[in-house]
C-alpha cells in the first residue's frame, strides 16, 4: 500500500495545479485521473478546444470580411471541416502531454484510473488502495440538463458533443445564453450555421453588467445570431433526420417550435461527485449538491479538502487553480489566501468580454456610491486599425476614495486587457493610479486608461 502526504481527485486546473505546488513544497503528492490523458474537462472538451475553434471560425470571418479592404485579395478559404477539428485535437494533445510533463518533472505520481474514497486517509483506484495523510477533491463539474431535454451527444449534445459534431450543422438550436452557449454558438455561426439561442431569463450572461450585456446582444444580432430571450424550453426531441425544440415565451404563455440539425444544451454545469462515496463518508453538501467547505477548504470529514468546480462560487478555471494553490499552501503549513473579489470572468466571443470585481447593478443595490468612466475603442487608433472598434471599457470606481471597484470591457482583446485592473484591484489602485500610469501607443490597452481618465476630469480622445 502506498503512503502519500496528499493525493488528489482530479487532474483539471484546480487538480494538476494543486499536485504541482504540492510537490513543489516537498510534499509526496499523488493525482488520480480516470481519462486517458490528463487537464480534466478544461483542457480535454471544454476551454482548450473551444478556444481552438473560435480562433479558427475568427480566421475564416477576417478573410472573408476585412482581408480585402487591407489589399489581401483572393478567394476566401473553404472550410475543411475534419481538418478543423484535427487541428482542435492537435491543440488539445500538446496541452496534456505538457501537463504529464510536468508531473514527471515535479515527481507527482499519476494513478490512472477511477477513484472512491472507502474511509478517511484511503483512495482506492482500482485494485489498489492508498494511504494519504490529506486528500483534495477535484473532480471538478459536468454538463446539467433540463426536464425533457435529454442528451444523446448526436442530434442533442452538451459542449462535449458540439466539439467534435461531425459535420456542420445547417441549423443549430442553441439553449442557455451564457457563455458555453454563445462561445459554440459563434463559432458555427461564422462557418455558416443559422443558430437560434432560446434563454429563459430576460437577458443574455446572467451576472454580466446589463449596459455590456445589451452591447454584446446587439453585436451578436449583427453576427447572424437570433437570441429569444424569456423562453422556457419544454422539450427538445430527436427525430430521425432532426430534431425539434418546443418552449413557452413567458411574457404571454404562448408555445413555440423550432427545427435544427443539432441542439446544443448550454444551461449550465453542475458538480461531478458521483463514485466517490461521499455520502458513506458522511461530507455535508450545499443545497446545490456542491461539497460545503470552510474557510480553508475542508470538508466536514477530517483529512479531506476539496476545491473548484465541486464547491461554491464560480465555475472557472483559473478560481480553481487559485483554489489549488491556495490548499497546496495550506497543507504545507503555510498561509492559503484566494481573494474572490478578484477573479475575472471572460467570453472569449468575438468581440470578447471580461469583466472583474463589482457590477454597477450590484453598487445600487448595496446603496453605494460609485462613479463611472467609459471610452469606447472607436476613439482607439489601434483597434479601429484591426476592425475591432465595437466595443468599450467601463471602469467603476467609489465615488469618495477613487478606489476601483469593477472593471467592464467589451472589445478586442479584452480577455488580456482586464488583467491590468485585476493587478490594480489587488494593490488598492484608485482609478487615477491606473490614469496616471503611462500606456504604449498604439495599443488596445489605452482605452483602459481612457477610461481610467474618465473616473476623474475626462478622457483624452472623446
Amino acid at each position: 500500500m502506498a503512503s502519500y502526504d496528499v493525493i488528489i481527485i482530479g487532474s483539471g486546473p484546480g487538480g494538476y495545479v494543486c499536485a504541482i505546488r504540492c510537490a513543489q513544497l516537498g510534499l509526496k503528492t499523488a493525482c488520480v485521473e480516470g481519462r486517458e490523458t490528463l487537464g480534466g474537462t478544461c483542457l480535454n472538451v471544454g476551454c482548450i478546444p473551444s478556444k481552438a475553434l473560435l480562433h479558427a471560425s475568427h480566421q475564416l470571418h477576417d478573410c472573408q470580411h476585412n482581408f480585402e479592404k487591407m489589399g489581401l485579395k483572393g478567394a476566401a478559404p473553404k472550410v475543411d471541416w475534419q481538418q478543423m477539428l484535427a487541428y482542435k485535437d492537435e491543440v488539445i494533445a500538446q496541452n496534456t502531454k505538457g501537463i504529464e510533463f510536468l508531473f514527471k518533472k515535479n515527481k507527482v505520481d499519476w494513478l490512472k484510473g477511477w477513484a472512491t474514497i472507502p474511509e478517511p486517509g484511503l483512495v482506492k483506484v482500482g485494485d489498489e488502495t492508498h494511504k494519504a495523510k490529506n486528500i483534495v477533491i477535484a473532480t471538478g463539474s459536468e454538463p446539467a440538463t433540463l426536464p425533457g431535454v435529454e442528451i444523446d451527444e448526436k442530434m442533442i449534445v452538451s459542449s462535449t458533443g458540439a466539439l467534435s459534431l461531425p459535420k456542420i450543422p445547417k441549423k443549430l438550436a442553441v439553449i442557455g445564453a451564457g457563455v458555453i452557449g454563445l462561445e459554440l454558438g459563434s463559432v458555427y455561426a461564422r462557418l455558416g450555421a443559422q443558430v437560434t439561442v432560446l434563454e429563459y431569463l430576460d437577458q443574455i450572461t446572467p451576472g454580466l453588467d446589463a449596459e455590456i450585456a445589451r452591447t454584446f446582444r446587439s453585436l451578436l444580432k449583427k453576427q447572424g445570431l437570433e437570441i429569444i430571450t424569456g423562453a422556457a424550453v419544454q422539450s427538445a426531441e430527436a427525430l430521425k433526420t432532426k430534431a425539434k425544440v418546443n418552449y413557452t415565451l413567458r411574457k404571454d404563455d404562448s408555445t413555440h417550435q423550432i427545427d435544427a440539425d443539432v441542439v446544443l444544451v448550454a444551461t449550465g454545469r453542475k458538480p461531478f461527485t458521483q463514485g466517490l462515496g461521499l455520502n458513506a463518508l458522511g461530507v455535508d453538501l450545499t443545497k446545490r449538491g456542491q461539497i460545503a467547505t470552510d474557510g480553508q477548504y475542508r470538508t466536514s470529514v477530517p483529512g479531506l479538502y476539496a476545491i473548484g468546480d465541486a464547491i461554491e462560487g464560480p465555475m472557472l478555471a483559473h478560481k480553481a487553480e487559485d483554489e489549488g494553490m491556495a490548499v497546496a499552501e495550506i497543507l504545507a503549513g503555510q498561509k492559503g489566501h484566494v481573494n474572490y473579489g478578484v477573479i475575472p470572468g471572460v467570453i472569449y466571443t468575438a468581440p470578447e468580454v471580461a469583466a472583474v470585481g463589482a457590477t454597477e447593478e450590484s453598487l445600487k443595490e448595496a446603496g453605494r456610491a460609485y462613479k463611472v468612466g467609459k471610452f469606447s475603442f472607436m476613439g482607439n487608433g489601434r483597434a479601429k486599425a484591426m476592425f475591432a472598434a465595437d466595443g468599450f471599457v467601463k471602469i467603476l470606481a467609489d465615488a469618495e476614495t477613487d478606489r476601483i471597484l469593477g472593471a467592464h470591457i467589451i472589445g478586442p482583446g479584452a480577455g488580456d486587457l482586464i488583467h491590468e485592473i485585476c493587478v490594480a484591484m489587488e494593490f488598492g489602485a484608485a482609478a487615477e493610479d491606473l490614469a496616471r500610469t503611462c500606456h504604449a501607443h498604439p495599443t488596445c490597452s489605452e482605452a483602459v486608461r481612457e477610461a481610467a481618465l474618465a473616473c476623474g476630469d475626462g478622457a483624452i480622445h472623446s
